[in-house]
């Protein structure tokens, strides 16, 4: 599996020559990606789907599916672009790559959630959008850990880890940070994670992992 992010929450997925794309935001620079499946969609909130940026992906990758929840199809509607529902507990199937839905709310602000938000499990990567409070069914080998917003804590993302279980950790939600924040986050994080077993990657944004 190879992870590239973009930047803040956008991450590109390849798994067994199979591409998708995560999230392409405002936060983020447009996606370069060419032969790219599938545009998955966590949740409407301009940083997590940006409508210019969608409408770049999909003139790169004829035939490129864009698959979300209702409520964040209903926007991607209004603005003329095809999308494909998935509900929680749902599994598609995109070009032989397996991908499940988990969770229906986005992390309250406050007090209420804001709007819907699903999870996504893509082959042993899973990505929760705004939400810390989902753990999919089966063994995660790889949490997209989201690590700031003003919807959480730090104590929380870790919390969220330790409960998910997945091997490695990557950070994401992470544009509000400076690079000097985001670099002791290894130390910071990773060290709260380690006796857990839990193995914390940075991933800075236009870089790439492969596991």
């Amino acid at each position: 599996m190879k992870i590239k992010k973009y930047g803040h929450a956008c991450v590109l997925v390849e798994e067994g020559g199979v591409k998708v794309i995560v999230d392409p935001g405002n936060w983020n620079p447009v996606p370069d990606a060419t032969g790219v499946a599938a545009v998955l969609i966590t949740h409407e909130h301009q940083d997590h789907m940006d409508v210019a940026q969608i409408r770049q992906i999909i003139a790169d990758n004829p035939g490129v599916r864009v698959i979300t929840h209702e409520a964040a199809g209903k926007a991607l509607a209004d603005a003329g672009i095809e999308w494909e529902k998935i509900e929680a507990g749902d599994v598609i199937d995109v070009n032989g790559l397996s991908i499940e839905s988990a969770g229906t709310e986005h992390a309250p602000i406050y007090v209420t959630s804001p709007c819907r938000n699903t999870g996504f499990r893509i082959g042993d990567l899973f990505v929760p959008g705004d939400a810390i409070h989902d753990v999919p069914n089966g063994k995660v080998r790889v949490l997209a850990l989201p690590t700031g917003g003003p919807w959480m804590k730090i104590a929380e993302a870790i919390d969220y880890a330790k409960n998910v279980k997945p091997e490695i950790v990557v950070p994401i939600h992470d544009a509000m940070y400076t690079d000097t924040y985001r670099a002791a986050m290894p130390h910071f994080i990773g060290g709260m994670l380690k006796d857990d077993g839990i193995e914390f990657r940075q991933l800075e944004a236009g870089t790439e992992l492969e596991l």
